[in-house]
């Protein structure tokens, strides 16, 4: 083969490669929204209403009556026989993503034993340098357990385009126990820390135990 057609080679699949990149990694499908089934959606409502959140917005092809919302009645507070228990799957958690908010088709959420991952697809604006109306992908995860009596949440990384992001950029926060870190001073993380009596993240799910 001659120099000339191995340049021509060479360049055929510099492209080729280039448009897959481009197209991969600054032009990612939209995420597909999670739907669930009816079964699936009245647990989650029940769960919702039990903490007195909205229920999850019924989809356009429900009865509007079935939208609806009850009529609140005065009662005295108690506490008495009050569940003190978080718990949401994956699903719902994405199901509450894509139905509550505009974020559907911008965020999915994965849950696995004592981790907790995120996929975020950031449009960028045309006036950015550089990479201006081009789409950021960002990939993340946290570990989450409760060990030794208190909670953890450690920070295992951060990707842009599926590069991971140097811990100095992060603020050298990456595999630092967050918890541990900023929880002996006032703020977020002390309050967190001093409400939770337990936390725990299996496969696809996402449970959490609150103090009195």
């Amino acid at each position: 083969m001659s120099t000339f057609k191995i340049v021509l080679l060479t360049f055929f699949i510099t492209v080729i490669a280039t448009f897959f990149a481009v197209k991969y990694y600054l032009s990612p499908r939209p995420f597909t929204p999670v739907e669930l089934s009816q079964k699936e959606e009245s647990t989650l409502n029940a769960k919702l209403q039990h903490f007195g959140l909205p229920a999850l917005a019924s989809s356009a092809s429900e009865p509007a009556n079935e939208t609806e919302k009850p009529a609140l009645e005065p009662e005295a507070y108690t506490e008495e026989g009050a569940k003190r228990e978080i718990s949401f799957s994956e699903k719902e958690l994405n199901a509450l993503l894509a139905r509550n908010t505009d974020l559907a088709d911008k965020i999915v959420i994965d849950l696995a034993d004592n981790l907790a991952s995120a996929k975020i697809i950031i449009p960028l604006d045309p006036d950015f340098p550089i990479l201006g109306g081009k789409t950021l992908k960002v990939t993340g995860g946290a570990e989450f357990a409760f060990k030794d009596g208190r909670p953890v949440v450690i920070l295992k990384g951060v990707s842009i385009w599926g590069v991971p992001i140097p811990n100095s950029w992060l603020g050298n926060l990456k595999n630092v126990d967050l918890v541990s870190e900023f929880g002996g001073d006032e703020g977020f993380w002390k309050s967190f820390a001093e409400g939770v009596s337990n936390i725990q993240i299996e496969e696809g799910q996402l449970k959490i135990k609150l103090k009195e």
